[in-house]
């Protein structure tokens, strides 16, 4: 048994604005989009399967402006390929998040049928999901952020959720082929452009969230400002989201990975791995920062439902989350992103001492003890986490990071699995 090093838990000292009223900001930024809701018009509000802070109370409290306006509000899950590409998985997703018919007083409508709406200028097909269409208006309901696929101009948002989201698993697939061939940026703005031109879309209620993982801003977006705001929207969103604040890291420990943590179970944007695949090479010749050698991942998220998609971005993991992994889940979601590697597993070892020592073995460390070492708990929450003594130096020179509690070995239980 290898002699792990002590670890100091740490936190990155953000700046921490006074809380949002979510309510006020909402019925301010619902009075944007209040002219286009008719009284008796039947609206279906999209949302997804993102772990988004305070998404039961903002989606309730749309539903009330528009009951409060007029209408008659239905919930349909704008998300793509995911809870397995079927209805009853999808509304399973969003009970995780206590999203349902009871706790919103209003039908959820899960058909994945769709409907072909047009084409973009490149000849690619747009579709929409049926009862959107059927509705007499839609409002999305997403957090804006940085895409994990690729960096431009757009991030992901209320685009992506008009592309994906009212697409369905059928409008998903066409986005993804598009983008293998003009690219994701241009695939979302041409096939969003003709879902605003020819749906009922009234606009929607893009959200920020700060490093602390809460709800930041609320901005209500008519359709015709939907992609200039949202494209300012990211820059603010760049500036919110929290990194890992070191250079080079030996091994970093993931407790968690899912679909609420991230499209791609964990952020790329923060563990500068691509979804399209890595070099696990342990020089880094140039490579951007944070240079991680090795990633281990422990578990999936309860809210995952099984779906481990970006488990093939991890080096090694656990035979619990092996186990724990819905193969068909997971491979419906990595098809349709059309990025199979993603659901790839790792090499996995039984304990979370094990897989601990077999990922330090593999690294050229003449002293496993002197690894740099971090542990979060997801790619999500990085206002504190554990890292070894050996990234102390470089920790207590930044004046953003401070001392939460001084050095201490790692905990296991009886069975070798951190506590």
């Amino acid at each position: 048994m290898s002699l792990l090093p002590r670890f100091i838990r740490v936190r990155q000292n953000f700046a921490r604005p006074a809380p949002l009223d979510l309510r006020a900001t909402l019925t301010t930024e619902f009075e944007k989009l209040r002219p286009r809701v008719k009284p008796g018009a039947r609206i279906a509000v999209g949302v997804g399967s993102r772990g988004i802070t305070n998404l039961k109370p903002i989606v309730a409290e749309v539903l009330a402006l528009l009951r409060a306006a007029g209408a008659e509000p239905v919930i349909f899950p704008a998300m793509g390929s995911h809870g397995g590409a079927t209805p009853e998985g999808q509304r399973e997703v969003l009970a995780s998040y206590d999203i349902t018919e009871a706790s919103m007083h209003a039908p959820i409508r899960a058909s994945l049928e769709v409907r072909q709406v047009g084409v973009t200028a490149d000849g690619k097909p747009v579709w929409c999901s049926v009862e959107a269409l059927g509705a007499d208006g839609i409002v999305l309901v997403n957090r804006v952020k940085p895409h994990t696929d690729f960096v431009g101009e757009l991030g992901s948002g209320l685009l992506k959720m008009a592309v994906v989201g009212l697409g369905k698993q059928v409008g998903a697939a066409a986005m993804h082929m598009a983008a293998s061939e003009i690219g994701h940026e241009r695939a979302i703005r041409t096939m969003a452009g003709v879902l605003i031109r020819e749906t009922p879309l009234l606009g929607g209620f893009a959200l920020l969230e700060n490093q602390f993982h809460e709800t930041a801003k609320i901005v209500g977006l008519r359709r015709e400002e939907m992609e200039k705001g949202e494209d300012a929207l990211l820059v603010e969103a760049r500036r919110l989201m929290p990194l890992l604040p070191f250079d080079e890291i030996d091994l970093l420990i993931v407790d968690r990975i899912g679909k609420n943590i991230s499209g791609t179970g964990m952020d790329p944007n923060v563990i500068m791995r691509s979804i399209d695949g890595y070099s696990s090479h342990l020089r880094r010749d140039g490579r951007p920062a944070p240079f991680i050698r090795r990633i281990f991942v422990r578990d999936l998220t309860p809210e995952t439902h099984g779906n481990a998609i970006g488990i093939g971005l991890a080096d090694i993991t656990t035979t619990r989350l092996a186990r724990a992994m819905d193969p068909r889940i997971t491979f419906v979601n990595s098809m349709t992103a059309l990025t199979p590697q993603s659901a790839k597993l790792p090499v996995y070892f039984d304990t979370d001492r094990e897989a601990i020592e077999r990922a330090l073995a593999s690294l050229p460390l003449a002293d496993p003890a002197a690894a740099r070492i971090v542990r979060i708990a997801d790619t999500l929450n990085l206002v504190e986490m554990e890292i070894s003594e050996a990234l102390w130096p470089a920790a207590k020179a930044r004046p953003e990071i401070a001392l939460v509690r001084p050095a201490a070995g790692l905990e296991f239980d009886a069975e070798g699995n951190l506590q």
